[in-house]
């Protein structure tokens, strides 16, 4: 998974060469064979190299303390949604739902990396999610719905249904 999120956030930063990426041990750690020195380790040291080769330094957060926040949720995503149980996801949703209730993004009001690698953290949870569950999660699911169809990033994920109105079936979430 790890590799074709690396792979998408390359296409959405627009750069043009393809890197080359490789994966350790059990957990699949991604590895990105680095031309100019060794290799780089982790999804956060990987994409963090791409954002700064694209020159785009605004998704890591314009002042210190936006830095310091986005540089938290990319830690966020390693240590607590990747390979969390369906109990542990509950917890996050919950967690998430109520540090997103006066949040646009992530790190505030302005999209960032961290909304990029959170996103797709969260899809295969948000996937899993019925309507009821997805209307218990409101501002998840607000952000949510928000990053998949306004930033670019779903590239290689599907589109995720987040309201059911009256067009929807109920075999449809």
């Amino acid at each position: 998974m790890a590799l074709r999120e690396l792979a998408s956030l390359e296409k959405y930063l627009g750069l043009k060469k393809a890197n080359k990426y490789s994966t350790r041990g059990d957990k699949k750690v991604p590895v990105l064979q680095n031309s100019n020195g060794p290799p780089l380790v982790g999804l956060i040291s990987i994409a963090c190299h791409l954002v700064n080769e694209a020159k785009r330094p605004d998704l890591l957060g314009d002042a210190a303390e936006d830095r310091a926040v986005v540089h938290q949720w990319l830690e966020y995503r390693v240590s607590k949604l990747d390979g969390c149980n369906k109990d542990e996801s509950r917890i996050i949703l919950k967690d998430l739902n109520l540090y997103l209730q006066d949040k646009v993004c992530m790190a505030g009001n302005h999209f960032t990396l961290a909304d990029v690698l959170m996103y797709n953290g969260l899809h295969p949870l948000i996937m899993d999610l019925t309507f009821q569950e997805k209307e218990r999660y409101v501002n998840v699911t607000r952000w949510f719905d928000h990053i998949q169809h306004g930033s670019g990033v779903r590239h290689h994920l599907p589109p995720v249904v987040v309201l059911r109105n009256g067009i929807y079936t109920a075999k449809h979430h």
